[in-house]
This record gives structure tokens, sequence and C-alpha cells, in this order.
């Protein structure tokens, strides 16, 4: 009789990811878990939550450089901790990724190991330094600045054209409020009247700078985090028919560097993660760290 092959043995065809073994590794302190991750194992956790499986491995390969350069970045290295929230980078232990995939876990474990070992150690630097390398699931057709989403001009978020996102799934969204639910998100309350003089003031990437309701002003990126809405390409309009208030969104995220399905547009038409990292952040390097000089 045949042995019967256990899951623990049947997942020795997935190998985690490669490390070194040597006392200059970095360890991730992730908030929730019970103990660090050695980095490249971290990095596999976040590609799992922050992109789809499905996408092209260079893809895959440009979302694990970009976030093993965020997460040393906001660490420091792994000398402080880091959320596993959108805030920051959303984690998956390999308890949820089972959880989530069920039977195609060893298929897609495989696959986003691969991406991670192929790019081991790679991150992306500016002048030397590591660069906060923000990434987006969906733009409107154009990423948007550092300046155009905080007034700080930072040299590689720059703004650029990211048009096959008009092809995502994210790209588009409506929302409804009836005028009671509005008012209830507001700290002002707002009459039926208000939405033929609320002003939109958009900047040169096509987002909602500020929006103004008489002497009250509020910035786009205020507004979406008072409706909850996906992006601050947005427009408002009140139906006198219906009394309801609709908002029509494009993209999905801050907009800022690198856009999740324009990346997976980039590789479908063969580009490498390093062409594509290369087109979101611009004037970069892409290097290997050395641990044992941090």
């Amino acid at each position: 009789m045949l042995p019967v092959v256990g899951l623990s043995e049947r997942r020795e065809a997935v190998k985690p990811p490669t490390s070194d073994d040597n006392a200059c590794e970095i360890f991730i302190e992730v908030e929730g878990q019970k103990e660090k991750i050695p980095l490249e194992t971290y990095i596999t956790g976040v590609v799992a939550a922050e992109m789809p499986v499905s996408f092209k491995k260079e893809a895959l390969k440009a979302q694990a450089i970009a976030a093993r350069t965020y997460a040393l970045k906001t660490t420091n290295y792994g000398k402080t901790a880091i959320a596993p929230t959108v805030a920051r980078q959303v984690f998956y232990d390999e308890e949820q990724r089972k959880a989530n995939w069920a039977s195609n876990f060893l298929g897609n474990e495989k696959k986003i190991v691969e991406a991670i070992n192929e790019t081991k150690g790679q991150v992306l630097l500016y002048n030397n330094e590591l660069i906060t390398a923000m990434f987006h699931s969906t733009s409107n057709g154009k990423t948007e600045s550092a300046y155009g989403y905080s007034g700080n001009n930072v040299p590689y978020l720059q703004s650029v054209a990211s048009v096959s996102d008009q092809a995502s799934p994210k790209f588009t969204a409506e929302q409804e409020w009836t005028l009671a639910q509005w008012n209830k998100l507001w700290p002002v309350q707002w009459q039926a009247s208000d939405f033929n003089r609320v002003q939109l003031f958009y900047n040169d990437s096509g987002r909602v700078d500020r929006l103004q309701l008489g002497n009250n002003v509020w910035t786009g990126r205020e507004v979406r985090t008072i409706l909850g809405i996906p992006s601050t390409d947005f427009t408002i309009n009140y139906n006198n028919t219906t009394r309801k208030v609709h908002v029509k969104t494009q993209g999905y995220g801050h907009g800022v560097g690198m856009s999740q399905y324009g990346a997976e547009a980039m590789a479908n038409e063969g580009k490498t993660a390093a062409e594509i990292l290369h087109y979101y952040y611009q004037d970069i390097e892409i290097k290997k760290i050395d641990a044992c000089l941090k």
C-alpha cells in the first residue's frame, strides 16, 4: 500500500523564501503577531494580501520590491513595528493565506514565493536612500504626485499616465445616501439647495484638491475620509426626484506611486518588474541590500 502523504509532507513542494542563515538577517515586528518574522517571509504575506495572486509574476515581483522597500523604510530596517493595515501594508500570515486560498494554497503560495525569491533583498533607492515606495490599487488614469497628495514635492513620486487602469474592476464606483444619511457624516448640515452651490476644485491629476461650501472648506482627502469613498477623484450630485446624494469616483486608493493594476497591464505587455518600477518611481535605482551593514 502506498503511504498516505500528509499536508506537512506535501507542503515541502512550496519552499519558503530562502535565507542566508546568517546573523545579519532582518526580522520584522508586525503588530498583532506573537513573534518577529524574517523579512522575506513577511514580504510573502504582504504580496499575498496586497496584490491578486492571479497577476503576472513580473507584477508580483514589482510589488515584492516595493513592499520590501516600504517595510524597511517604515521600520528602520526592523527596529520598529509595522501595522498590518491599509495605513501601512496589509499582511496575511500563513494561516490566513490557507483560509483565503483553500485548495489553491499550494499553487498560489509557490507562485508568490518564487516572486519573492527572484527579488530577494532588492530595494528601491534614490540618492542611495530607501524611497517611500507608496503604491495603490487603481489610478484614475494618472497617478497622483506626492505634492498633489500632501503638498510635499518628492522627486521620485511624480504624476505619470496610467490609462490602462480604466480596465480595472475598481476603476469606477458609485455610492448614494439620503440627505439624512449624508448629514450624519458631516460636521455641518446640508440643504438640498446646497448641492447647486458646492464647488469642487481639481488638481493637475484630476483629483479634488478641495471642496468649498460657502465659508466651509475641506480637502479632497478629508472628504474621502468623511464619506469613505475609494478615491479623491469624485463628483457629487443631488437628485431632486429621488432625494438622494450620488457620488461617483474614479480610481481606488490614494493614487501615489505604483498602480497595481497598471503594473499588471505593463506585465501583460511583456514589461519586466524593473521596467514597471522605473516607470512609476522616477530616477530610482534597484539594488540589493546588505543587511550586515545595517
